[in-house]
């Protein structure tokens, strides 16, 4: 690259870093604000300046994909702003109300980012993720033409702490990772300390294990030609071998105390010191700080070396927290902020003049028609923003699955069923429906959808046991069509695959119908990376199984309480839980669709949720056996269904007592209104699909009210209202009783909610229901309590 194209790259630098030093300032001492500090990381911003311009104006690509630092916020907005993509009024209002964000957002943020960050280390391991989805996409012939992206993320090194990138990176060897690149901001300084001594080489190790090139960006060419005169070999040795405290103290400290300290060790009155001599203490300083993190030559070297294969690569850039700012190298420097003062001088050492701090170019030492071609030029600009978009997958009217009626089955099994006659057919529903686990494929009932579809993998790789001719149930080959990614045991990186497997439409421009398969009870073990994958809007089916106490024999490390408060309080999650396998069917046909929904508008004002908005789902299933209804889903049943509840037995007009259940406790539900019901008048029964989505639609509608529309009415609002106010409700699942304990709010009635509030343990069924007070004895005595009268017959107590 020639010297003025690199002229051109250092002074974007510097305008992107003073951008984002005065947006931070803005925020923090000029925006009016009576509340707590706004906050920013403007030392976290300087160290990744050089990295970020000589990547964003020249290295990427449109197809390439980018995480950038969390903390690195600021330095992405006026990237973006220079190059038109974001707005002065965002800039101004960062960290305020549908301002520019904290932290990159794909929702909130308006200038193009790829993937959120925010919750440490996962915006990391979803580059990974995404480029294996890359993968999947172009090895299933629906990206022919579109050349290969790089899922890029720029790391703070402290992040490298956390565990989830590790396990993402074991889940990257094994499907044989391409076009990775992990690039460390390897500044030594965290938010409380100072990074150890030597974590560089441990990082070196583990990723040159798992088969990445590293490549090691520590010098600037300051230093190179330093190292080269006589002398140099010394000044080197000093500086591989400095501590990182002490390197951090000597950069805040500045040239005099970089003199005094070189002198002192290394100075022996000939070659070392007149190299150190040679420079006035502003040299040294700028000599000691030219990293090779903030060398844009360096950098573009490294760059430029790791594009000419697609191997995964991680690269150390050596920099220093603050770098070209007062502050640098301070360990407090984190949450640090400048003062006024220092913001006046560096202002001035920019050539910016008071009041003209937004203006993208003021201060400019090149002229700005060359900076604006530079930018007008750069590959990843040049396509404009890059949100791409795919047609919607047709979805049948209704799903099949093999005759059940008044047969036993559960819902797990109906899953497993349904996914198999979906495989049977040759339509783009079936093809574009992508399935992952973290080795429970067998046992949450994937392994007929497998046997038909086959597991992922580049390369074709038989089934041994079936070339052997020994006999086995399942009979899987991985092949590039193969529709199955299996995962390790890793649950982060189970809800880290489908958040980027349920994000290719737009990073990829292909739809895919993401479906995960989990034990309910190890959603907790990949909570935030859930989170994080709804937080995107990523769009997946996630099937939870077994769940509860129900799961009896194997105890309470495997028994769920409290997931369905999950699914209620996760935004982006539409959380349900089935009874039976035919409201099952009902539910996965409305998620396929739901899953692809991106409109906008006023709720339905039938359910008073934003269902045209679409989202994820949770499905909550069993591994119990139940009988199975002897009905046909009439479209009236299939609104209820999806809209969270109906009328398994109506009540009557004068009723005393409405029993709520969801899931597999039915038919202690049923058996208890049957025992109640001889003695307590107008019983009903109200079987519950989703309290996630009534309890979401009660709210919006009481929203609507306090905004004037007087007869907005919910789904559950509707279905309890002509309960006389003196009727009981005991409402009852194989959860903690606050998943439904809200019912009694919606209309004043009296509740008693049962459910499981201690970890399980084993034994049967009828054992831990009992023990828990969810059996049908139970249900009846809640219901004796609440309605006192005449006593129910050949009740147990408890």
């Amino acid at each position: 690259m020639n010297t003025a194209a690199t002229d051109r790259l250092k002074e974007l630098e510097r305008r992107a870093l003073w951008l984002a030093t005065w947006t931070i300032h803005h925020a923090n001492h000029i925006r009016a604000s009576d509340e707590v500090k706004v906050g920013g990381h403007q030392a976290s911003s300087a160290s990744l300046a050089a990295v970020m311009a000589a990547l964003y104006f020249h290295v990427l690509r449109p197809e390439d994909r980018v995480a950038v630092k969390p903390h690195a916020s600021p330095m992405f907005h006026a990237i973006q702003y220079l190059a038109g993509n974001q707005s002065l009024e965002n800039l101004r209002n960062f960290r305020g109300f549908k301002g520019a964000q904290s932290y990159p957002s794909r929702t909130k943020d308006t200038d193009d980012v790829d993937f959120s960050t925010g919750s440490v280390g996962l915006g990391v391991a979803q580059t990974l993720f995404s480029s294996l989805v890359q993968d999947y996409v172009k090895a299933h012939g629906w990206m022919p033409d579109r050349p290969d992206g790089r899922m890029v993320a720029l790391i703070g090194d402290a992040e490298m702490d956390e565990g989830n990138i590790y396990e993402a990176l074991i889940e990257g060897w094994k499907h044989g990772l391409r076009n990775c690149w992990w690039i460390v901001d390897y500044n030594r300084q965290s938010l409380d300390a100072v990074v150890r001594e030597g974590l560089w080489e441990k990082f070196e190790q583990i990723f040159l294990d798992f088969g990445w090139d590293v490549v090691i960006v520590k010098h600037g060419r300051l230093q190179e030609a330093a190292f080269a005169e006589p002398g140099g070999d010394r000044l080197k040795q000093w500086i591989d071998t400095c501590p990182n405290q002490l390197y951090s103290a000597l950069t805040f400290q500045g040239g005099a105390a970089w003199r005094k300290r070189l002198t002192d060790e290394i100075g022996d009155q000939g070659d070392v010191t007149r190299l150190i001599d040679g420079r006035s203490d502003e040299e040294l300083a700028e000599l000691m700080g030219n990293l090779g993190g903030h060398d844009i030559d360096a950098l573009l070297e490294a760059f430029e070396g790791a594009k000419s294969h697609d191997r995964p690569t991680l690269f150390i850039c050596y920099t220093i927290k603050g770098h070209g700012l007062p502050l640098a190298g301070h360990k407090d420097n984190h949450a640090g902020l400048l003062t006024p003062a220092q913001m006046t001088t560096f202002r001035d050492a920019m050539g910016v003049r008071e009041g003209h701090e937004w203006e993208p170019w003021e201060g400019a030492r090149l002229p700005v028609k060359e900076l604006r071609e530079a930018i007008a030029q750069a590959p990843f600009f040049a396509a404009g923003t890059r949100r791409l978009s795919a047609p919607v997958v047709g979805v049948p009217d209704r799903l099949e699955f093999p005759a059940s009626k008044g047969k036993s089955l559960s819902t797990q099994m109906g899953f497993g069923q349904i996914l198999n006659e979906i495989a049977r057919t040759e339509t783009e529903l079936s093809r574009r429906i992508v399935t992952t686990a973290p080795d429970v494929t067998v046992s949450t009932n994937l392994g007929p959808w497998v046997n038909r579809k086959g597991l992922f993998a580049r390369e074709e790789l038989a089934d041994t046991f079936r070339a052997e001719r020994i006999p086995s149930t399942y009979q899987w080959e991985y092949s590039p069509k193969g529709q199955h990614i299996e995962l390790g045991i890793a649950e982060s990186n189970l809800f880290l695959n489908l958040s980027a497997l349920g994000l290719s439409h737009c990073i990829n421009g292909e739809r895919l119908l993401p479906i995960g398969t989990v034990y309910d009870p190890f959603i907790y073990r990949g909570a935030d990376q859930l989170n994080y994958a709804c937080y995107q809007d990523a769009r997946f089916m996630l099937v939870a199984t077994p769940s509860g106490v129900t799961l009896a024999p194997e105890g309470g490390a495997h028994q769920s309480i409290g997931t369905p408060l999950v699914g209620i309080a996760q935004d982006g999650l539409a959380a349900f839980e089935p009874a039976f396998v035919d409201e099952l069917a009902t539910i996965m046909r409305f998620g396929f669709d739901y899953m692809q929904r991106s409109g906008e508008g006023a709720p339905d004002e039938r359910n008073w949720m934003r269902d045209e908005i679409g989202g994820s789902l949770y499905l909550r299933l069993s591994t119990r056996p139940l009988e199975q209804p002897n009905r046909e889903i009439d479209a009236d049943l299939e609104r209820s269904i999806i809209d969270g509840a109906y009328w398994m037995r109506e009540p009557g007009p004068n009723a005393q007592i409405v029993v709520a259940y969801t899931g597999a406790v039915a038919p202690e539900a049923i058996q208890a209104v049957g025992m109640v019901g001889e003695f307590r008048r107008d019983i009903g029964l109200l079987a519950i699909t989703s309290a996630d989505r009534l309890n979401a639609g009660w709210n919006a509608a009481q929203r609507a009210r306090e905004r004037g529309l007087v007869h907005a009415r919910s789904h559950i609002e509707r279905l309890l209202a002509p309960l006389p106010s003196h009727c009981a409700l005991i409402t009852v699942t194989d959860a903690h009783p606050l998943a439904l304990g809200w019912l009694g709010s919606v209309h004043g009635h009296r509740t008693r909610s049962l459910g499981v509030e201690h970890f399980g343990q084993t034994g049967t069924i009828s054992d831990l229901y009992a023990h828990h007070g969810i059996d049908a004895d139970a249900i009846a005595r809640a219901a004796q309590a609440m309605s006192p009268g005449k006593p129910i017959r050949q009740l147990r107590m408890a």
